[in-house]
């Protein structure tokens, strides 16, 4: 089966079930594996934010959302070039990928029939759910549950090492200017790992907060994860956020390989955060390229 991914999670996810000799096309943003835009035909494309600063990028993306112009380019003559049979999208996040409906519609222009599958999980569960829709779609449903197996025992292995012990009160930060509460799957992450998520969205949209309102819980550990920034990045960012807790622990860690993405990984970031959660539980610590303490 001819696979096109327009998001980097479902690009990780083809991967991860072994289809990565199906799959023919991505986007600019591919980025795990790493010779995964190289290899294969780019058909989305957008801007490159690097060296902008993360209130730069926030007043680019509202600019463009204000006005109903769109954050990515399809490139549809070479999407059509590559007569695919099944597409990767969301319908999730503006800022994240095009919209399925976008996708829906070039497809009718240009007479393409392949099929699209929309993948919007808005939980930890609901995004172990969509391995199993993308197996079923690509004909390999029995990768699919392995694969969640596999994931699943991981997770049970974490939760078994932190049963009992104090749980921490802990706020993600998605987004550091404006500040951005957890939501999604992030506070699914924290509580998987043995904290209790404070000023966070649980299967819900993250949203603009303030800093005050996420210090009000009183977290003891703060993780900075900006979407589209691995961990040095992350961290040049947590530097400032620093003075908004005082006497908390505040970690950077890789957001896109960890917790924004919702791939395979996610299970990656659990164990990341449990690690710094629960350092008596896991001596080993968190991996020196997964996280980062600032104070």
């Amino acid at each position: 089966m001819r696979l096109v991914s327009l998001l980097p999670s479902a690009t990780e996810i083809v991967y991860a079930l072994g289809l990565g000799d199906d799959l023919v096309g991505v986007t600019f943003e591919c980025d795990e594996p790493p010779y995964a835009r190289t290899e294969k035909t780019v058909v989305v494309g957008g801007r490159d934010t690097r060296g902008m600063t993360p209130a730069e990028i926030d007043d680019y993306v509202q600019t463009r959302m204000k006005n109903g112009e769109d954050l990515y380019t399809l490139h549809a003559g070479a999407l059509a070039a590559l007569d695919p049979e099944l597409i990767l999208t969301q319908d999730l996040c503006r800022v994240c990928a095009l919209p399925s409906g976008h996708v829906t519609d070039a497809l009718d222009h240009l007479g393409c029939r392949a099929d699209v599958l929309s993948l919007d999980p808005y939980t930890l569960d609901e995004v172990l759910q969509t391995f199993l829709e993308v197996g079923a779609a690509a004909g390999v449903p029995d990768r699919a549950q392995a694969l969640i197996s596999g994931l699943r025992a991981r997770l049970a292995t974490v939760a078994t090492a932190v049963e009992g012990r104090p749980r921490p009160k802990v706020a993600v930060v998605e987004w550091v200017d404006p500040p951005f509460t957890a939501g999604h799957w992030v506070p699914d992450l924290v509580t998987a790992a043995g904290g209790v998520p404070v000023a966070a969205r649980g299967g819900q949209r993250s949203v603009q907060t303030t800093y005050a309102d996420l210090a009000a819980p009183g977290p003891q550990i703060v993780l900075v994860t900006p979407c589209g920034f691995h961990l040095d990045g992350a961290a040049l960012q947590a530097a400032g956020v620093v003075p908004h807790f005082p006497g908390a622990q505040v970690w950077a860690l890789d957001g896109d390989s960890l917790i924004v993405r919702p791939g395979p990984r996610l299970v990656d970031g659990v164990e990341t955060i449990a690690a710094i959660l629960h350092p008596e539980a896991f001596p080993e610590g968190p991996g020196p390229r997964s996280a980062r303490r600032l104070s």
